[in-house]
């Protein structure tokens, strides 16, 4: 086996170019041709995870199987290479902070002051190479978040250069991902930020070996080969990155113009396999292929297409595997009422009732659910969307009109009901003594054993044992399952070791399941999750 070779991924000009997308299509490309390969993402905020973020400051809060909340970039890694991340391949300015200042705090230092240079940038240094000693790797890709001139990004940088340097030329590589912009008054792409962008890094003594521009336009030959020789580039090196009809064309865009050719040749890799992307070419073609649509709504209430990034690309897969075109259409909780219910939700094949946190939009969550069970409408419930499915049953079905969850019980009326057995959805009782709110959710992946006598059983082509991932504190109250079993509503998945109800669904239901995990988080372009396939064979 090679020497691991590291792969720095950076940014210029704006956020939100695409470095994970970018990151990911490399990943799988060089994957393709048999080389062991992981992508872990270094984002420079200083948050210990984005755990408490709001999903408007940095969309959804992805979770890896061994418990870890991080970055959704890496949801984008895990679909698109089909590894399972693990909280090494999450790193923040916070846990490097962190973890030096409790080094500190022990002594490890031996009386010397800690700085930023070496002790933070050793440090970086250390995460960066630590997925390489844990398994045998041949290429560990790295995502560095923010923007070049970012003054919380520094470090980052400086720890990369370092390492640039440390290793050579023939295990470590910079690319570079930069924006084109388009004046369209001038009628003319502009490589001016680009050049700028480069020079910052260039500056920081870091010299990227490869360009990808991110653009609206094509790209002339001229205009490339100026900003290969304004940046000291070759022009090969300069690669065109433009808007596609889906991120999961993104590969075989990079395929075409050789990004990861390019990359061995500059190792010094002469003689790489082949590539492999019959299957990945396969979805691709069904995605083409599928010409009709379905219409599915998402019941939410973060305004905001990356707070569910993982359900729409998990809907998504569905869809192309079911060769259907899933169209989605956030319908907004907060302002769901009786009068309006029927008109919100016409036209939608089914509906997914989204997980969140807080009471904010939890009475439209509930005329919703509904809604969808007395019309027979396909219903899929996630997390604290599995929640509102059993406080709606409670209500009207078991006669509870004050059931709720003790989530909500210090903002609602729930405060004041003498009574705590109508709290049909409770504190998990491993919770009950926690004071602090970062990282202290049931996290990661947990094992469900599944009723055979169910639809979710089918759905899961006949598995009785799964595991999947988890991110909440309250549970179905244990207390009421044989009410809501003699009603109707079969508490269908269970956690051997607690006892924690992970399913219901009503089997009387066209299709009608809630679950308290996150399937989302397990699904990949070439693994579709089973669930999901169901929920869009039942709309369709």
């Amino acid at each position: 086996m090679m020497e691991t070779k590291y792969i720095f991924i950076t940014g210029g000009v704006a956020s939100s170019l695409g470095k994970g997308i970018i990151s990911a299509s490399l990943g799988k490309l060089l994957q393709s041709r048999g080389y062991n390969i992981t992508i872990q993402k270094f984002d420079p905020y200083i948050n210990i995870d984005p755990g408490t973020l709001n999903p408007y400051e940095h969309g959804e809060c992805y979770v890896t199987a061994d418990g870890m909340e991080t970055d959704l970039d890496l949801g984008h890694y895990e679909r698109f290479t089909g590894i399972e991340t693990t909280c090494d391949n999450s790193v923040t300015t916070g846990r490097i902070y962190l973890s030096v200042i409790e080094r500190e705090r022990r002594g490890d230092y031996l009386g010397k002051t800690i700085q930023v240079v070496p002790h933070i940038t050793d440090e970086i240094k250390r995460r960066i190479l630590l997925n390489a000693s844990k398994q045998p790797l041949d290429f560990v890709i790295t995502e560095i978040g923010g923007t070049i001139g970012d003054i919380e990004g520094q470090p980052f940088l400086e720890a990369i250069r370092q390492l640039r340097w440390e290793l050579g030329a023939s295990r470590a590589l910079n690319i570079h991902l930069t924006y084109v912009p388009y004046l369209a008054a001038a009628g003319e792409l502009k490589t001016k930020p680009t050049q700028t962008s480069v020079k910052q890094l260039q500056g920081l003594g870091i010299q990227p070996e490869i360009l990808v521009l991110r653009t609206e336009h094509e790209l002339s030959n001229e205009l490339r080969a100026k900003v290969a020789h304004f940046c000291n580039v070759e022009v090969d090196a300069v690669i065109q990155s433009q808007d596609l009809p889906s991120i999961y064309e993104v590969p075989m865009n990079m395929k075409r113009q050789g990004l990861d050719a390019i990359i061995l040749k500059k190792m010094g890799i002469a003689d790489a396999p082949t590539p492999e992307l019959g299957a990945w070419q396969n979805f691709l073609e069904r995605r083409l292929h599928a010409t009709e649509d379905v219409h599915i709504g998402l019941v939410g209430k973060y305004d905001l297409q990356d707070a569910y990034k993982s359900i729409l690309e998990s809907l998504a897969h569905a869809g192309t595997y079911n060769n259907r075109r899933v169209k989605t259409h956030f319908i907004n909780s907060e302002y769901l009422s009786k009068e309006n219910i029927a008109e919100q939700l016409n036209g939608m094949a089914g509906v997914v009732i989204c997980p969140g946190f807080g009471y904010r939009g939890i009475a439209g969550k509930i005329l919703a659910v509904e809604y969808t069970r007395t019309h027979n409408i396909p219903t899929f419930g996630i997390c604290l969307g599995m929640q509102m499915m059993v406080i709606e049953f409670a209500r009207n079905v078991l006669g509870y009109k004050d059931a709720d969850s003790r989530e909500f019980m210090n903002e609602t009326l729930t405060a004041s009901i003498e009574s705590e057995h109508h709290f049909v959805i409770d504190l998990m009782e491993e919770q009950k003594n926690i004071t602090q709110m970062g990282g202290t959710m049931r996290l990661g992946a947990y094992d469900c054993e599944i009723r055979e006598d169910s639809k979710t059983y089918q759905a899961y082509g006949k598995e009785t044992l799964v595991r999947e991932r988890h991110r909440h504190r309250y549970e179905f109250n244990n207390y009421f399952l044989d009410e809501y079993e003699s009603h109707g509503m079969h508490c269908v998945g269970v956690n051997p070791a607690s006892d924690l109800v992970e399913i219901v669904e009503i089997p009387s239901h066209c299709w009608y399941i809630g679950t308290q995990f996150h399937p989302e988080y397990s699904s990949t372009v070439l693994h579709p999750h089973p669930l999901f396939m169901d929920f869009v064979k039942a709309c369709i």
